[in-house]
């Protein structure tokens, strides 16, 4: 047989949406490390109950790390793909962002110390709450959204992979009691910490060293708006969840919840690399050749959505299987809520081959953000009716119907548009 030119593996690997999926795979690895390694430590070491409270930190510590991030992820690389060539716009996006962040980084301390004021569980357990927050506000400063507009992922991954690895060592080394859920969120702040600042470093060897100014922190906020609604929705029905059932419901439930859920979330994290790396890609083929974007659209549209589809079905088939060997015995109820959430992988890969790696790149921001937003008031509201009558399965259920209703919103959003991209042609008009 022989291959197309295009097609040719080794003309393929050499590719750089190739390389930039391989590196992407390399910096979540820790990612799907996890689930396979840390987890059964740590289900043995703190128990559901030990392993519901640092759960319900980590949720805490999320959302101020999206406070933080402000959804500069997804805008900033966007816009640091689309001027890649331009290193003088590239200095004051950069300063920009720093800046932003720095003045964010700020609001949420002053917040956290507040709310460990007035809450009694941040009260009672004060040590794990400080080290969930310190856990989400490093993360909210990771400097990979400027390597992935630059499609320089390798660099990322030479990185992050080795600090996050030390990361996972250090637990086994340090975490030995039912106490020292704090020290988990400690240890793995610290692992995003260390690439952050030598990512930052490299950074301004690309590009001038510029202080922030108060315009360009505006302007980066007012870049960041749009993506921010986008990550404060999706937090919503996601860490969220953990929030609303760690208020409802006992901290067991909590833990044997999160624990499914974990295994849910990080299989389909299998399938992340791809859509990570088609986003830069596809934000300067929109800007540059629109058939060229749709031809990939509709490839990765094909490729993410069988994978989750495939995804989903392992972890429903293998569910008991998993939960023995990764969190073992003492969390067996955990079998049927994995089994529930094993639908998710399909709807996620669906929103994301629609929403992030399609809508996102033609603009179509606010449309986007509705739909989000719309789905995470939805997952409020069904959250707060199911949980207090079927506690941690009424939550995985409003957790699916969330995730297919987002989907089915994206498909009909760009169906409006004649933007669909599984058509063979996409429509010219349409607020792209």
């Amino acid at each position: 047989m022989k291959w197309p030119e295009e097609l040719r593996p080794s003309r393929l690997s050499r590719h750089t949406l190739v390389q930039n999926t391989l590196s992407l795979y390399g910096v979540q690895l820790p990612n799907y490390l996890m689930p396979l390694v840390v987890i059964p430590y740590l289900a043995r070491v703190l128990g559901a109950t030990g392993w519901g409270l640092v759960a319900f930190a980590q949720a805490f510590g999320t959302y101020l790390s999206v406070v933080v991030e402000y959804g500069f992820f997804l805008s900033a690389s966007r816009d640091v793909a689309r001027y890649r060539d331009d290193r003088e716009k590239l200095g004051e996006i950069l300063a920009g962002v720093l800046g932003a962040r720095a003045v964010l980084c700020a609001g949420c301390v002053v917040a956290a110390l507040a709310v460990g004021m007035c809450a009694p569980i941040f009260r009672q357990q004060a040590g794990l709450m400080a080290a969930g927050a310190y856990w989400g506000l490093i993360q909210g400063f990771s400097m990979s959204w400027f390597f992935q507009g630059l499609e320089r992922m390798r660099l990322v991954a030479a990185l992050e992979i080795p600090a996050q690895v030390l990361g996972i060592i250090a637990i086994f080394v340090f975490v030995h009691r039912t106490d020292q859920g704090w020290l988990v969120l400690a240890l793995q702040g610290s692992a995003y910490a260390l690439p952050a600042v030598f990512e930052l470093a490299l950074a301004y060897r690309e590009v001038p060293i510029r202080l922030p100014n108060l315009r360009s922190i505006r302007d980066a906020l007012r870049m960041g708006t749009s993506m921010f609604v986008y990550r404060g929705a999706l937090t919503l029905y996601t860490t969220g969840n953990v929030l609303i059932l760690g208020l409802l419901v006992s901290p067991q439930a909590v833990g044997y919840y999160a624990a499914a859920e974990k295994i849910g979330r990080a299989s389909y994290r299998l399938l992340n690399p791809i859509t990570q790396a088609l986003y830069p890609r596809m934000s300067y083929l929109v800007a540059h050749s629109r058939e060229k974007a749709h031809r990939l659209a509709r490839l990765g549209a094909i490729v993410v959505g069988g994978g989750g589809l495939v995804v989903g079905l392992i972890v429903f088939l293998s569910a008991p299987w998993l939960v023995r060997i990764i969190l073992g015995p003492e969390f067996g109820p955990a079998v049927p809520l994995l089994r529930i959430l094993a639908l998710m992988p399909a709807l996620i890969a669906l929103g994301q081959a629609y929403g992030t790696q399609w809508m996102l790149p033609l603009g179509l921001d606010r449309s986007f953000n509705l739909v989000m937003v719309l789905g995470g008031a939805m997952n409020v509201a069904l959250a707060l009716i199911m949980v207090p009558r079927y506690a941690d399965f009424g939550m995985a259920w409003v957790a699916v119907l969330t995730e297919a209703m987002i989907a089915a919103g994206f498909y009909l959003v760009l169906r409006f548009y004649r933007l669909d991209p599984l058509r063979t042609r996409v429509g010219s008009e349409g607020g792209a």
